[in-house]
């Protein structure tokens, strides 16, 4: 039986691989089980892989990962995909490709049509909201609505990292417990404030460079530049709150509760603060507003304005 599992979903591909694994009888396993590197493949290989007989067994699996990425045309090729109609039926061939690669290859063409082939996607919106339940179902928790949506909005929708956050909030409620909105603000980090954080990061050490790369980060996070206008003078605003009550040798945690925030925000703040003299804030904070009504305005494109923010601030 010939198997392709591809596409982006790491976890789902990981999990689809697992099974096939799984169904190999556990004691015979690692007498019946190969796994090749399909960068440096050679096709003798392969074949000895797949045509060694099961060792007190019906069936092998010769797992062979990332070969139509690397894979160039011609005979090798050609050859290898002549021999996908030989192999034996006592083997189970596996590819598994963790990259995106070039689909009108003719190794991949033929796997479309005669192998199990399947595409894991990332999921989206009501079908990710549907399985974050269900895998926390798995998990004896409860996950409300409100939470799963604010798990999405700060992780994104890499099942791996959502997993990962799942597992966590599901040991901090405890098994039969309920996890809510409030749960996931108190333990998961949002991956777009953490780049924000980044951003301001390599403006307080003015290191043009990197602010320049964190600047494209958040922009490929999808978000509009006239957002991130908004967002950095509200990191702004919170840099000049936490640094003024902080010369009052205020205590993080009590500056968190006075102003509203996490304490793990408020203690990165000061440490970005220290970067600046008030007056640098204040006046790096006006800047921010001027540019967000001059993109408005139509005097200059916002993005276009953020980099040259960033030039400027960062001689």
């Amino acid at each position: 039986m010939l198997y392709l599992l591809y596409g982006p979903d790491e976890l789902a591909r990981s999990e689809a691989l697992a099974a096939l694994k799984a169904a190999m009888p556990p004691d015979l396993a690692d007498l019946n089980m190969a796994t090749l590197d399909g960068r440096k493949l050679k096709l003798d290989t392969l074949i000895a892989a797949c045509e060694a007989f099961p060792f007190l067994a019906d069936r092998r699996l010769v797992v062979v990962t990332d070969l139509l990425k690397h894979q160039k045309a011609g005979k090798e090729r050609d050859e290898l995909r002549a021999y996908l109609e030989r192999v034996p039926a006592t083997c189970d061939l596996v590819f598994v490709e963790s990259e995106d690669f070039d689909k009108r290859g003719a190794v991949f063409t033929y796997l479309k049509k005669a192998a199990d082939a399947r595409e894991f996607l990332p999921r989206e919106g009501a079908e990710l909201l549907r399985w974050l339940n269900e895998r926390a179902r798995t998990l004896g928790v409860a996950l409300d609505g409100a939470a799963a949506q604010r798990l999405v909005s700060f992780v994104g929708n890499e099942s791996r990292a959502l997993l990962n956050e799942l597992d966590k909030l599901a040991s901090y409620v405890g098994r039969g417990g309920r996890i809510g909105a409030a749960t996931v603000d108190l333990l998961v980090q949002d991956g777009q404030e953490q780049n924000l954080f980044a951003f301001i990061d390599e403006l307080s050490a003015r290191r043009r460079g990197a602010a320049l790369q964190s600047l494209r980060r958040l922009l490929d996070d999808g978000q509009a530049a006239t957002y991130l206008l908004f967002m950095i003078a509200r990191q702004v605003r919170v840099l000049l709150s936490v640094k003024d009550l902080a010369d009052q040798r205020m205590r993080p945690d009590d500056i968190a509760a006075r102003l509203g925030q996490k304490p793990f925000v408020v203690r990165k703040a000061i440490d970005q603060a220290r970067g600046f003299a008030p007056a640098e804030l204040a006046d790096l904070h006006d800047r921010v507003l001027d540019l967000d009504h001059a993109s408005k305005t139509g005097r200059i494109d916002a993005e276009t304005g953020l980099e040259l923010l960033v030039v400027e601030l960062c001689r």
